[in-house]
């Protein structure tokens, strides 16, 4: 039920660190879930069982599916402010006084890294703020992390708003994936961990865990799980993934510049900053709907119609095409 323990074991060297005091204290419970989706879905299950009077605080906007997940676990969601329309960044501040003024105790999820739709990332001095806001009003933090070493190219470093989280001491969920470090999306391999007081604790979670996942789905498929841990317990194929992921980082943010400085070279009368400040696979791009619509029926570019821009489907070939229909459908905004 609870999947391969060597994929886990190696998965959870990623997001807690390789040698990570929790991980030979064996205070983490951890199950190979069906992708970030499975394991969100696990973790929103596990809440409604053992915390059936909590809410699940979850940021504005968010990847879509994350409001159904939580839906049909029947837990209720509230919302925290997290981007700011006008500066197409970060709303700091409405999103801090979100976090004192939720009931203490209340769960929050949060995008460890490459903020779906917008890209838009706390910094690190952020990241600590908000760790210290949400340790003092006892928050328990669910970290979402579908893009780690897509925001920048560096698995380690695309962590680290955990490991604020783990260095202030809280007790910690986690989602994992390798849809998109992997490609394995058909696979549907990831991982559910959560931090415990202790050992004992671990073993009864992790127990728990492989209750609700018997009666949804048995077990969790093997073929993607074999690819992960193949690669990531042997030093030579880990070295040559991590340098692979930067390969794949590092051309999304250099198509980052090209549709920015395409756009000021057609002379766009707009800021288009935003685009390179954003991170991972996609560009907030401040579209309209009915802009996005113009680009669909006269130009044949697709997008969702938040005016999210999947930047992995921005190549050399297609920039300066993409550019300048988003310059047509704009200058008269």
């Amino acid at each position: 039920m609870g999947g391969s323990v060597k994929m886990v074991d190696e998965t959870l060297k990623l997001a807690y660190g390789e040698n990570s005091d929790f991980i030979k204290e064996k205070r983490i419970a951890a199950v190979q879930a069906l992708s970030g989706t499975g394991a969100c879905r696990l973790f929103a299950d596990f809440q409604k069982r053992f915390r059936p009077e909590s809410q699940i605080y979850i940021p504005v906007p968010t990847w879509s599916n994350h409001h159904n997940i939580w839906r049909d676990a029947l837990v209720p969601q509230r919302t925290f402010h997290y981007y700011h329309p006008e500066t197409k960044g970060l709303d700091f501040a409405s999103l801090m006084d979100d976090i004192k003024n939720a009931p203490n105790g209340s769960f929050f999820l949060l995008h460890a890294c490459a903020h779906n739709p917008t890209g838009v990332d706390p910094t690190e001095e952020q990241w600590k703020e908000i760790s210290y806001q949400m340790k003092s009003k006892g928050h328990f933090p669910f970290f979402d992390m579908a893009y780690q070493g897509f925001a920048s190219g560096d698995p380690e470093r695309d962590a680290k708003s955990i490991r604020i989280f783990l260095e202030d001491g809280h007790l910690i969920g986690c989602a994992q994936s390798y849809a998109k470090n992997m490609g394995l999306y058909g696979q549907r391999v990831g991982c559910l961990s959560v931090l415990c007081d202790d050992e004992k604790q671990a073993v009864a979670v992790k127990s728990q865990l492989q209750q609700i996942a018997r009666p949804m789905y048995s077990n969790p498929p093997v073929h993607g799980a074999l690819i992960v841990s193949t690669i990531l317990s042997s030093p030579d194929l880990k070295e040559l993934w991590l340098k692979e992921v930067k390969v794949m980082a590092d051309r999304i943010i250099g198509m980052r510049t090209a549709l920015k400085e395409n756009l000021e070279k057609l002379g766009s009368p707009l800021s288009w900053e935003h685009i390179t400040e954003q991170i991972g696979m996609f560009c907030y791009s401040g579209m309209t709907p009915e802009q996005v619509d113009r680009l669909r029926s006269e130009y044949h570019i697709y997008m969702t119609r938040n005016g999210r821009i999947s930047m992995a489907g921005v190549t050399t070939g297609n920039v300066g095409y993409l550019a300048n229909a988003i310059n047509e459908v704009t200058k008269s905004a």
